[in-house]
């Protein structure tokens, strides 16, 4: 390599969250300023590398954009080590000769579990790859917590705070749908810090007679109105939603009045918080750190508020889920939260 400019790529794949710009300009901030590296954007995760969809970015390209939600650099969740039909079987042979075309000393890769799976393969097919961990759901292994989770609790929260006063109002039972296939954090901490009756997810079994006992007995001892926080992948039919599926059998077991509300997408939307904000930033600089020392094949991480970094290997296909034995779990039982 020698001793001349390292030029490094950034992409982000997988589903967009708040935090990622941070991210991104943490990444090349820090190259540019500190270490005087050349950065490449790459559009539209993966297939920008298969398509050569690359600008360089100045610094100038990266101010101002620490506030926005999304990413400036677009996102897909094109895999390239799945071949679809009518794709090409060679697709990582030509996003390898595409990062050497482009000059690309280092590929840093800000995405969740997917992404970093892709990553990993990447790494092993001789490119030097940094991972930035990101998603709302908080379920990427190897980290305590990803960029992007923070601001969809809020939100998820503020929405449970506005369902309060609807249900008292009307004296129902309000039943809110939060993201969350595998993993019930978001549920957790949103039903938590919101004063959710009912809080259920995916890796917490449920019976529907202990729900609807707990809502009964509430409404026996004069409570008038009661809050199902549910995460969208606890386990029911399979073309329902969780809010429809729970909601049905609470209303027609209990003959409680009962309302559905899915927050869907406005949960990864918007504006990061502050405290993503400053994650994607720590997370994107430590990146740089990383490609400097030649330290590739990892992914940043967070370990008890220390910015470290995991061998990406150690990460690809596991989820990081909530442990049935969480401090927030035995803390809201103490209380009277029903898990189910």
């Amino acid at each position: 390599m020698g001793t001349g400019k390292k030029r490094i790529g950034i992409l982000t794949a997988g589903g967009d969250c708040p935090g990622i710009n941070a991210a991104i300009r943490g990444v090349g901030k820090t190259a540019i300023v500190k270490y005087g590296m050349e950065v490449v954007g790459i559009a539209n995760g993966f297939s920008g590398l298969m398509n050569m969809e690359a600008t360089p970015m100045e610094e100038k390209a990266l101010s101002g954009i620490i506030t926005v939600g999304g990413t400036i650099l677009g996102t897909s969740r094109f895999k390239p080590f799945k071949v679809e039909e009518g794709e090409s079987e060679n697709k990582p042979q030509i996003i390898k000769e595409n990062y050497d075309k482009l000059g690309l000393d280092a590929l840093v890769c800000i995405g969740g579990n997917g992404t970093q799976k892709t990553a990993n393969l990447l790494a092993q097919e001789g490119l030097n790859i940094v991972g930035i961990p990101k998603t709302i759901d908080n379920d990427v292994y190897g980290t305590d917590v990803t960029f992007g989770f923070d601001s969809a609790v809020n939100i998820a929260t503020e929405a449970i705070d506005r369902l309060h006063t609807t249900a008292n109002s009307h004296k129902r039972v309000m039943v809110i749908e939060l993201m969350g296939h595998n993993a019930g954090w978001i549920a957790l901490h949103s039903g938590i810090a919101a004063g959710g009756d009912v809080i259920l997810l995916p890796e917490l079994e449920f019976d529907l007679d202990n729900v609807c006992n707990c809502l009964m007995e509430r409404s026996n001892v004069g409570k008038p109105y009661s809050i199902v926080a549910v995460a969208e992948g606890i386990d029911k039919p399979k073309k329902k939603s969780a809010a429809s599926y729970i909601g049905k059998k609470i209303q027609k077991m209990t003959g409680l009045e009962t309302r559905e509300t899915i927050l869907g997408y406005i949960q990864r939307g918007g504006t990061p918080s502050p405290q993503d904000r400053i994650l994607a930033t720590r997370y994107g600089a430590h990146a740089a750190e990383l490609i400097h020392h030649g330290q590739y094949g990892t992914m940043v991480s967070l370990k008890n508020d220390v910015i470290t970094s995991v061998p990406l290997e150690e990460v690809g296909g596991k989820l990081r889920l909530v442990n049935p034995d969480h401090y927030l779990i035995d803390q809201g039982k103490s209380m009277g939260v029903c898990f189910g």
